[in-house]
């Protein structure tokens, strides 16, 4: 069995920004929301695709808004993206989709407690994470969970995500923390970039590990002494950005695996595909995969 949990917010940001603009017949722009349904049918009607998940952003602020004041918000989205939100929750359900509306917590935090949740059960191979979001690679489990980037047709597993970026998937809140994440507002400490974030947490794996001095590190870096010196002086709000940039995999989430299995769009699918003036994308869907036999006792 393979799982795969999408990030329905990247994916929306994604098909607004990539997909033809189009106008439903009351005169809303659903250009995005069309893309994104396309999309969904497209991972649908690949082989293996049998249990899927999605996640959104139903609000961009959440709990670690309350953390810290300069984390991202929603201004400065597009107001034509913006009023597609509801819409694309709403297309994604129609379509049969185990759907989660994130408020207090994010879309990726939803991910990274289902990915646990399914890749501590033996019957599931492989668990494919859709989003191209560098947050998201802390989650990466070897080759058993990974990182899919559909659109570059992209695999990321423990070995691929230590290339990209220097460090192991467990390092990476430390690294964010470090060099910052622009996307998220979360600044980074000063002087610290990728290269020599990654050197050192290549050796030391995480920040509390990293000793103040430098003449005790045992990694050779340019800087060294300037380095040692903003860490020691922001070390405090390291550890919060490291706090912010760490998914959380407590989400209460009330779906197990199981109710993952796609079964076939909802009954509304052909009424909103009409309200989107989108109904040739019906002939499209697939018919759901075919449950395996439940063994006799």
């Amino acid at each position: 069995m393979q799982v795969h949990l999408i990030d329905g917010t990247y994916e929306l940001f994604r098909s607004f920004y990539g997909a033809p603009s189009a106008t439903a017949p009351d005169g809303r722009e659903v250009g995005a929301v069309r893309g994104l349904l396309a999309s969904l049918v497209s991972l649908l009607r690949e082989p293996g695709v049998t249990h899927v998940g999605i996640a959104f952003d139903t609000v961009i602020e959440s709990f670690r808004n309350q953390l810290f004041h300069g984390y991202k918000t929603g201004l400065g989205i597009d107001p034509a993206l913006w009023a597609q939100f509801p819409l694309a929750e709403r297309a994604a359900r129609a379509l049969g989709l185990c759907t989660w509306s994130m408020v207090e917590f994010e879309a990726d935090d939803a991910l990274a407690t289902m990915a646990v949740r399914a890749a501590a059960e033996t019957r599931v191979d492989r668990v494919s994470l859709a989003t191209p979001d560098k947050d998201l690679a802390q989650m990466v489990q070897g080759e058993r969970v990974v990182q899919l980037d559909r659109r570059k047709k992209v695999v990321l597993d423990a070995a691929a995500v230590r290339a990209k970026f220097g460090v192991g998937p467990g390092s990476i809140p430390d690294l964010l923390a470090l060099v910052g994440d622009e996307q998220d507002g979360i600044p980074g400490v000063p002087r610290w970039g990728m290269k020599s974030a990654a050197t050192v947490l290549a050796h030391y794996a995480h920040l509390e590990a990293i000793p103040a001095a430098p003449a005790a590190w045992s990694v050779e870096v340019r800087g060294a002494e300037a380095l040692a010196a903003s860490l020691t002086e922001h070390r405090e709000a390291a550890q919060l950005y490291k706090l912010l940039a760490t998914l959380r995999t407590d989400v209460p989430l009330a779906e197990s695996v199981d109710d993952l299995r796609w079964r076939g769009p909802a009954a509304d699918l052909d009424a909103l595909l009409g309200e989107l003036a989108f109904e040739r994308l019906r002939e499209r869907v697939p018919s759901p995969p075919t449950a395996p036999a439940t063994p006799r006792p």
